[in-house]
């Protein structure tokens, strides 16, 4: 197996903002993490953004979804789906999905049997939706706790609580103790 890949999933504007109807309490500890774990995958860090499906090709319930929450029925380009300041100059590939779950457009850059770690928010939406999909192909994942963000604390802790239901191919591990692993490695 390869050296693992960094994968932080959908880092932005609209799921930071304090004042954004998807934005998380937990997202500025989880950033400062995922700062701290970035220098240790220089070259091998992949972000994700989410952008609304285009109305043309939303099938089935993503009509219903964007009609719930007409506030994110923005255009791709607009500046709410920007990574967050701390994120924007990171030296990492940049791959957008109209999903939830991101596992469709990195399989092809980081292979189906890659070893993956996850850190992004929401841990209850985006990161579960990218995890077992990536595990149920073969991927070796790593869900970096405390560099996610859920929804609320409650929902993080139990999407965490699910995602450990699936080793060996889903471990979950803290960032201090997965750095303290590479620094002795």
């Amino acid at each position: 197996m390869s050296r693992p890949w960094l994968v932080v999933i959908d880092p932005q504007r609209i799921f930071a903002d304090p004042d954004s109807d998807w934005g998380s309490p937990m997202w500025a500890d989880a950033v400062r993490r995922i700062n701290e774990l970035l220098p240790h995958y220089a070259g091998r860090t992949i972000i994700t953004r989410w952008v609304p499906p285009e109305a043309s090709g939303r099938l089935g319930s993503w009509d219903a979804y964007m009609k719930a929450w007409p506030f994110a029925d923005r255009p791709p380009t607009d500046p709410y789906f920007d990574l967050v300041d701390d994120l924007a100059d990171v030296d990492a590939l940049v791959l957008d999905a109209p999903t939830f779950g991101k596992w469709d457009v990195l399989a092809p850059v980081v292979g189906e049997a890659a070893e993956l770690v996850i850190t992004g928010v929401s841990t209850d939406c985006c990161v579960i939706s990218t995890v077992l999909p990536a595990a149920d192909a073969g991927a070796t994942i790593t869900v970096v706790t405390d560099a996610c963000a859920g929804s609320t604390p409650e929902n993080h802790a139990a999407a965490v609580q699910v995602m450990g239901l699936y080793p060996p191919q889903v471990t979950l591990a803290t960032s201090p103790d997965l750095i303290a692993s590479l620094q002795g490695a």
